[in-house]
């Protein structure tokens, strides 16, 4: 089992030293292509014409696409090693030259999106586009925000000195961060932010405690240039949607989502409604804790009297175990991507926190990167971005490169539907202890990945629209809605604790517009798909199928598919019935047991 990343499955060594041959490929398949098609407006009348010129774009996007091997494997490095300055500089020449490219091929998509509507009822309704049938549809529909060709040129050509640099120097900034604090067994130890991060959730509390008060003194220290990067963060949103008409800050990340605003407005309506449940959980847990209250580091502590802890080789073998009952094709795909060094799994100086799942195009590998701490916390991780490369390895397998995406809204159906199978294996063998803790647990995921996200999307909605209003943002104002928004779902359970308010210094998610609330959608989502495979294991066929699928439906027409209405709140009351349920069961077991 590899523990490292090989990215030599991307490019070889001898590429990465020197790819000049492989750029020249590159460039001279970009240019046959924009050679046949620039000049030739025949596939925008007629359908036969357009099915061969998309083809031959999907053909081209899966094999060189825009220095997609290179832009992958430096995207990748980077996460491994933020401050590597040589790393930077190869990102920043690729940077350069992908926007370059992307410049003189996006006429394609561009001209494609503006036909007229006649013309478009046309290329719908042909047969022969029926492969692209909902490609064109996400195409006609964005072709409304799409400028000009010249005014796209810039728009891509400012977006990283725009948002990227600000963002990246801000997450370089706590990368490079280290504190002498307290480690697991009360010694004193120099720790990295990630693994700072991992401590303020340590069942020890002064362990916690300790670690909370050197985030506390990271944040404080680059609180001037956090408040100055977002505020550019939100100026750049501000602009991009006034020049492209779009009315409301979040309306552009529900198009790209493919999903309706609507949906989402009903979504965050009925979590934003129910708040209760989680202000409820969080009393539960300070009493489970002995505490009156908890602070706001302590959320994600878990509970009781037995704290297993679980190596990656006991993450690796519990998860195996988990995948190989649902479906072998699952399991497969786990042990392929171990042997295979498609997955980074311990944290280090320099490494970026957090973890997440990549794929790029069909011909490029899928890799999972993590930050493996021996905690239930890290296995369900695992599972959940498995889930994600599941979603990705399937689709690739099944769907061409136009529709081998993923709205967020799917994509967290797919990450969050494997966790809980993960927890019912634990749950098997444990005593009447681990129960309530594996079952606070649980609670505690859910009510992140729900009423945490929607709070979080609350938030953002408040930040720009303070941001419309008054032009700019001060740091202690940023506090203040922070805060607001985190009491609003914690309650009173929860103290706000000196240095709280600034946490969203490190919230990446805010970074990347609104797309928080598909986390709410995906696990109210999954719990229906995980309630028809648990009434009957046949229907995992219906999950495989699901993630199959990539983009080539819409979510609304995915879920419809399952028989599952995203248009009505019914769905996400019905998730949050089971949520509530369990806290219930939870409640009732700590009083058994004497909490």
């Amino acid at each position: 089992m590899k523990t490292k990343w090989n990215l030599n499955l991307i490019l070889d060594k001898e590429t990465i030293a020197s790819p000049e041959k492989y750029r020249k490929e590159v460039e001279k398949k970009t240019k046959a292509f924009i050679k046949k098609w620039l000049n030739n407006e025949a596939y925008l009348n007629d359908p036969k014409v357009l099915k061969e010129a998309l083809d031959d774009y999907s053909y081209w996007a899966t094999n060189f696409g825009i220095y997609s091997d290179e832009s992958y494997y430096y995207g990748l490095s980077s996460s491994l090693d933020l401050n590597d300055p040589k790393i930077k500089a190869a990102s920043n020449i690729i940077h350069q030259k992908v926007v370059a490219l992307y410049n003189e091929t996006q006429f394609f998509t561009l001209q494609l999106s503006k036909i007229e509507k006649d013309v478009q009822k046309k290329m719908l309704a042909s047969s022969g586009l029926s492969e692209y049938k909902h490609f064109l549809e996400q195409l006609f529909l964005s072709g409304k925000y799409t400028l000009s060709d010249k005014e796209e040129r810039i728009m891509n050509m400012k977006s990283k000195v725009s948002k990227g640099n600000w963002v990246d120097m801000l997450s370089g900034l706590l990368a490079k961060e280290e504190k002498e604090i307290l480690d697991k067994n009360g010694k004193k130890a120099v720790k990295n932010f990630s693994e700072v991060m991992e401590l303020i959730s340590d069942p020890n509390k002064k362990v916690r405690d300790k670690a909370s008060l050197a985030l506390n003194e990271i944040f404080e220290k680059h609180l001037d240039v956090a408040e100055h990067e977002l505020n550019s963060v939100l100026e750049n949103k501000r602009i991009n949607d006034e020049i492209r008409g779009y009315k409301r800050a979040d309306e552009s990340r529900h198009i790209s989502d493919d999903v309706e605003t609507k949906s989402v407005d009903i979504l965050v309506e009925t979590v934003t409604n129910r708040f209760d449940i989680a202000k409820r959980y969080y009393k539960l847990k300070a009493r489970l804790l002995k505490q009156k209250k908890l602070e706001y580091h302590e959320k994600n502590v878990e509970v009781g009297k037995v704290v297993k802890e679980y190596k990656y080789k006991d993450a690796y073998d519990l998860v195996y175990k988990t995948f190989e009952k649902l479906d072998p094709k699952f399991s497969s795909i786990f042990k392929e991507f171990h042997d295979n060094g498609q997955v980074d799994v311990f944290s280090k100086k320099g490494k970026r926190s957090g973890a997440f799942c990549s794929y790029y195009t069909k011909k490029t590998p899928v890799y999972v990167f993590l930050n493996h701490s021996d905690n239930l916390n890290n296995v369900l991780t695992l599972a959940h971005e498995f889930g994600h490369a599941f979603h990705f390895v399937l689709s690739k397998e099944n769907q061409d490169e136009l529709n081998n995406d993923f709205p967020m809204a799917t994509a967290e159906t797919a990450s969050t539907f494997f966790e809980d199978f993960v927890l019912e294996e634990v749950l098997q063998d444990a005593t009447e202890e681990e129960q309530l803790s594996i079952m606070t647990k649980k609670l505690n995921d859910d009510i992140s990945t729900i009423i945490r996200q929607v709070a979080c999307y609350n938030f953002e909605k408040d930040i720009h629209n303070e941001f419309r209003s008054i032009g700019y943002v001060s740091k202690e104002r940023f506090g203040e809605l922070f805060s607001k928004n985190m009491s609003a779902y914690m309650g009173s359970s929860v103290e706000k604790s000196d240095g709280s308010q600034n946490w969203w210094v490190y919230w990446s998610h805010i970074r990347q517009y609104f797309y928080v609330y598909s986390y709410a959608f995906g696990l109210l989502a999954s719990k229906a798909l995980q309630k028809e495979v648990k009434k009957d294991p046949k229907n995992i066929e219906k999950m495989k199928t699901f993630l199959s699928a990539g983009s080539s439906k819409s979510p609304k027409d995915l879920f419809k598919d399952l028989g599952i209405n995203v248009s009505s709140a019914k769905v996400w009351n019905d998730g949050l019935d089971e949520v509530e349920e369990l806290l219930n069961r939870t409640e009732k077991l700590a009083k058994k047991l004497g909490y």
